[in-house]
């Protein structure tokens, strides 16, 4: 059975075939090249994937990086569907699934809502819950930056503090939205943010996610 991991990513590769190098992402300044050469070297190139946390790393990720976009487009499509190499610890079906079910989901929708044509994607059950069970996990890291005090809560009801403070915005959506609202993709998320008007806009203008 295919995991929610091996799914994600081999519907990313499709979008990003669909989509065309130079099309528009989410992710700012970065296009579907872009990100496809992120993909690829966060999984083959830990020796400079790391840049994206560590300051010092950074000069050698951008470089590494653009080596990669600098390679033809179909290569770096065919390198995310077959997925990292034996000695890479993504390999590891459960590694995979734990750290690329999100990422792939985000990345995904990263590329299909900067599409003009785009149509939301129902998620299944299992598969939400799946995202809602690592927000939970994740929330307090992503939610590290908000101005103030941040509840994530799902429509069932559910709910789950990303943020401790006041005052309190909370945010009702599906699992995949949180997800998307927390990563910093708060403009494309449908969601429902509540609160004081001020703490709201604070909220929506603070680049939130890791």
């Amino acid at each position: 059975m295919s995991t929610h991991a091996k799914r994600e990513r081999l519907l990313l590769a499709d979008l990003l075939e669909t989509a065309g190098p130079e099309a528009p992402t989410l992710c700012e300044g970065w296009t579907a090249r872009d990100l496809a050469a992120h993909v690829v070297v966060r999984e083959r190139r830990l020796d400079a994937a790391g840049g994206t946390m560590l300051p010092a790393l950074k000069n050698r990720l951008d470089r590494v990086q653009g080596e990669f976009a600098a390679k033809p487009y179909e290569e770096l499509i065919e390198l995310i569907r077959t997925g990292p190499p034996k000695m890479s610890p993504f390999s590891i079906k459960q590694l995979d699934e734990a750290a690329n079910t999100s990422e792939f989901y985000i990345h995904a929708e990263d590329v299909r809502r900067a599409q003009p044509d785009w149509t939301p994607r129902e998620l299944d059950r299992v598969f939400a819950d799946s995202l809602w069970s690592r927000l939970e996990k994740g929330a307090r890291l992503m939610g590290r930056k908000s101005p103030v005090g941040l509840v994530l809560r799902r429509t069932d009801g559910r709910t789950a503090v990303a943020r401790k403070g006041a005052p309190v915005v909370t945010v009702t959506g599906e699992p995949g939205e949180l997800l998307l609202f927390l990563s910093g993709r708060q403009a494309a998320a449908d969601v429902q943010v509540e609160g004081d008007k001020d703490a709201v806009t604070r909220v929506l203008d603070t680049k939130l996610g890791i």
